[in-house]
């Protein structure tokens, strides 16, 4: 049997992901590696780990599943978005990659607004300046790094590198290429005004690909490096949160994807470009031929949980830890949480918000604190879901829900319940990696479509819907948004 292969180069392992004919999923393989943070709010990362964990997680794939590498019909691609990674014009890498979660860049970002205007800014790319971006990033480069900056001859994103690793090919997605700021997101490709505004070169950016469109091939030297086929098509793949929508099958205006991991993500796909006038919600390119998407990000959404069980509830499991919070009723009797942990970027792109348990008396305990989490949680997502239907989205009917976080009954209808919406699962977990296989098939003509392949390999089921408790979020919900504008200036001051 023919097998599609997604690979998924992450912030701390590259994932490979082996799906047959079916959409089943016949094996994965990953080699975990580290990122260096050299000064604080710096994070930084050797490209050759991505390469190297490739080959580890491409081989380990192909040995644990018994497939030969000539059973692999075709490649898809997904990973980390924004960073920078610097080549010369023998490929050689220029500097260790400057990634999504490094903050250095703020002077910069301010400096984009200047030179741009801050509307202009997002009328053409749909985005704001922010620290995650690839373009603050260049321009931290050429005003700290001159000597860096005279060499470059090519710039490519994370997952990028991986692919002239494996192909010799200098390109990227459309959905990744976006995320950079340095796209005119109506015309799907790099911007001349942008690029020109900030001095950036138009020959050191690659050639720009619809996401199941092949790219190049994979080369002899990569075929002896992963035990692939010389010749085997790689497809342009998509950033994380594109390849993931098109996993859980988010590619039709009217279905939302949420991502509750680590961060949360609200990812909704659209027919035109949409953006919100303030930038307080992002809007790319989708990894779908001629969409795009809306979506907002919470920095700490299952992160926030982790945060709690590790300080106050070491040693518990989570499964314990939410069912005791079930016993609790709706509104955590008076109790918020702020999950502002690590700052924010949807609704308050404010890196220094701050998490805060508002409301604390002596008849809470620790039950009621964990209820508030997860409800804080769940209304930091409904912020960012009201802008993204204030820019034009239509409001969800269904949300396909994947991450950690989603594993808990209690979460998931209190999901529904704040969000307005019946929360579904699907039958994959593989989520991004999964999303680049199938944008593979697609390439390799197994499908005619991306909407046809998710039809035929992803399936949704209903998790949870509305119930009685929705009415008493709404108004909890009131109180929640009034938090933030109180705090924020006591966060300014801490």
């Amino acid at each position: 049997m023919s097998h599609v292969l997604g690979i998924d180069v992450s912030t701390t392992a590259t994932k490979a992901v082996l799906i047959d004919e079916s959409g089943a999923i016949s094996g994965v393989g990953a080699a975990e590696y580290g990122f260096e943070v050299p000064q604080p709010l710096w994070s930084e990362q050797e490209p050759s780990l991505w390469w190297d964990g490739a080959v580890a997680a491409i081989r380990s794939v192909l040995s644990t599943t018994g497939t030969a590498g000539n059973d692999v019909a075709a490649i898809g691609l997904t990973g980390q978005m924004h960073g920078l990674v610097l080549l010369d014009e023998r490929n050689e890498v220029l500097r260790p990659a400057i990634l999504w979660n490094d903050q250095r860049t703020a002077a910069e970002c301010d400096a984009i607004r200047r030179l741009v205007g801050p509307e202009r800014l997002i009328s053409i790319t749909g985005n704001d300046a922010l620290t995650g971006f690839t373009a603050p990033k260049l321009v931290w480069v050429r005003d700290h790094e001159p000597d860096v900056w005279r060499q470059i001859a090519h710039v490519l994103l994370p997952k990028d590198f991986v692919r002239l690793r494996l192909t010799g090919d200098h390109a990227v997605d459309k959905a990744d290429g976006g995320g950079t700021i340095l796209f005119d997101l109506a015309a799907r490709d790099w911007s001349p005004e942008i690029l020109d505004a900030l001095g950036i070169d138009r020959r050191w950016l690659p050639k720009t690909f619809e996401g199941p469109v092949v790219t190049g091939s994979v080369s002899a030297a990569a075929a002896a490096a992963t035990g692939l086929k010389a010749g085997t098509p790689v497809v342009a793949g998509g950033g994380d949160q594109a390849a993931n929508a098109v996993g859980v099958g988010a590619v039709v205006e009217g279905t939302v994807a949420l991502s509750l991991g680590t961060s949360g993500v609200i990812f909704a796909t659209t027919n035109q470009p949409l953006f919100e006038p303030a930038g307080r919600v992002h809007s790319f390119c989708h990894a779908v031929p001629d969409r795009w998407h809306l979506m907002s990000v919470m920095l700490s959404a299952a992160g926030s949980l982790r945060w709690f069980r590790d300080a106050l509830a070491p040693g518990v499991e989570f499964a314990d830890l939410v069912g005791q919070a079930a016993e609790v009723p709706a509104g955590s009797e008076g109790l918020f949480f702020l999950p502002y942990l690590t700052g924010e970027r949807s609704p308050h792109p404010d890196p220094l918000a701050r998490g805060a348990f508002v409301g604390l008396t002596v008849t809470h305990d620790r039950r009621h604190l964990t209820r508030s989490v997860l409800e804080g949680v769940a209304f930091g997502l409904r912020d960012g879901l009201d802008l993204m239907i204030e820019a034009g989205m239509p409001a969800p009917g269904q949300i396909r829900a994947s991450g950690g976080g989603t594993a808990s009954p209690l979460w998931r209808q209190i999901l529904a319940d704040v969000l307005g919406a019946e929360i579904a699962t699907v039958t994959t977990s593989e989520g991004a990696a999964f999303g680049a296989g199938l944008l593979a098939a697609v390439g390799a003509g197994w499908h005619p479509s991306v909407v046809a392949a998710t039809d035929a390999w992803v399936t949704a089921t209903a998790a949870a819907v509305p119930g009685p408790e929705a009415q008493v979020y709404r108004e909890r919900h009131a109180g929640y948004r009034a938090l933030y504008p109180a705090l924020a200036p006591t966060f300014r001051a801490c």
